[in-house]
């Protein structure tokens, strides 16, 4: 029979380790911090941690500690089925043949950002048509569209050539209204899955 101590002499394991039982560390959170950040998620509630400390001026571990602590991570949506559409290279002879359109986001100032639309021609890179607004909806895209075709056309109409107007597969440019919309001024939609458009092969 060998005792606990003998046993822990042989190991070279100090006998005291076996009896001891860390404490567990109560987390203090800060009580004004915390009504910051709930009250900034009811505003944004798809943001971040890191959006939210961008927001607050504050560190990303708080913010994140405090998350946890009251579990208002946000959750991942689920994604649904989306058809790929075949990437084909941008290759134009001429000027609006095919254009290319996309929405990004801009930070303006320290405690908002807006989304910005652009319409580029893909053949000779030019910026035909933007807009910037608070929200990143259908309109601002349809916005951004509706002022290339007064630049290129003079007016509002249908074009009398044929035009392609690239996009990516987001919600935005695949929404019924935005679809409807190309589809009345007689612009053919094609669809891209390269997120930077402005880098396309020309």
């Amino acid at each position: 029979m060998v005792s606990l101590a003998q046993l822990c002499r042989w190991l070279g394991f100090p006998r005291r380790s076996l009896y001891y039982r860390p404490k567990e560390r109560q987390r203090v959170v800060n009580t004004d911090l915390t009504a910051r950040v709930k009250l900034t998620l009811e505003r944004f509630p798809s943001y971040g941690y890191r959006r939210l400390a961008c927001v607050l001026g504050e560190n990303r571990k708080p913010i994140q500690r405090i998350l946890q602590l009251k579990g208002w991570q946000v959750r991942k949506r689920p994604q649904g089925f989306r058809p790929r559409a075949r990437s084909l290279p941008s290759i134009t002879s001429r000027p609006d043949e095919r254009w290319a359109t996309d929405l990004t986001h801009v930070w303006c100032g320290k405690d908002r950002r807006a989304s910005l639309a652009v319409i580029i021609d893909c053949c000779t890179r030019e910026i035909l048509g933007w807009r910037l607004s608070d929200n990143g909806s259908s309109k601002t895209a349809e916005a951004a569209l509706e002022e290339a075709l007064i630049y290129r056309l003079g007016a509002l109409g249908r074009v009398q050539q044929p035009l392609a107007l690239r996009s990516d597969n987001g919600l935005v440019f695949s929404s019924r209204h935005y679809t409807g919309t190309v589809k009345a001024y007689g612009l053919t939609p094609g669809k891209t899955h390269d997120k930077n458009l402005h880098r396309e092969n020309v």
